[in-house]
């Protein structure tokens, strides 16, 4: 199982939020291309990017600063969402360096847009489904839709995605632990990958994860807690990759 560390992008500096207000938010550098070096020196072999201001205007916002981080990073996977509405953005990002495009909002209000994207970029499109009391959240968390998410997954699956980011949007940046329960849950009714997201705060959290990890539960993204030190990434790391078999 993998640790994937979390770059969250607004106005070009590097920040958590709460619950996804971004009104809010925790700066935490103003340097996201030496943020990303620290974690691949600590041992990431995949970052997840997010530009915030990109998932709330529709449209790519911190692109340049995306563009840097693939650019110095090469042999680093990064997984990027925010904004990620058309074809040509995703182009643009994967000639960049990006290996994955993480599509969120667009999915639930135009679900055919996935399938249509996974024939054209087969093995590079990830769909996020954040979730509240099993229903989907759109648009930069805002709103709750009726869709059910597991049938939404379901759905994604069938389109050919790589694998599902799944958010419980009630644990995100609170540090409250991660919903075990929900992610099992997910990753039961779907044969892709599922990578956990939210509320990721000590390695309890993370043992408890990799415990469930063989049903399918590929890696789990975290944000909040490596920045404030509850998480130290490198050890974290170290100790899936001893329990898994990996030197």
């Amino acid at each position: 199982m993998l640790l994937i560390p979390a770059i969250d992008l607004k106005d070009g500096q590097c920040v958590r939020l709460r619950q996804g207000d971004m009104d809010d938010s925790t700066i935490f550098s103003d340097d996201p291309v030496a943020m990303a070096g620290q974690w691949v020196d600590a041992g990431a072999r995949r970052l997840h990017i997010v530009d915030l201001d990109g998932a709330f205007a529709g449209k790519p916002k911190n692109a340049g600063i995306i563009h840097e981080i693939a650019s110095a990073y090469p042999d680093l996977k990064i997984q990027l969402g925010g904004g990620i509405r058309d074809e040509d953005t995703i182009a643009g990002y994967l000639d960049a360096g990006v290996n994955y495009l993480i599509v969120g909002t667009k999915a639930v209000n135009e679900p055919h847009f996935i399938a249509e994207v996974c024939a054209e970029f087969p093995t590079h499109i990830i769909v996020g489904l954040d979730a509240k009391d099993g229903k989907v959240a759109i648009d930069g968390w805002s709103k709750l839709s009726k869709h059910d998410v597991i049938d939404m997954a379901k759905r994604f699956q069938d389109d050919g995605v790589e694998a599902i980011v799944y958010t419980d949007i009630s644990r995100d940046g609170m540090m409250q632990g991660v919903n075990i329960e929900a992610t099992v849950k997910m990753a039961r009714a779907v044969n892709i990958p599922v990578i956990a997201s939210g509320g990721l705060t000590s390695m309890d959290d993370v043992k408890a994860l990799n415990a469930v990890a063989d049903e399918g539960i590929m890696g789990a993204i975290t944000g909040r807690a490596i920045y404030e030190g509850t998480i130290d990434l490198k050890e974290a790391q170290a100790w899936l990759d001893q329990n898994n078999g990996i030197s």
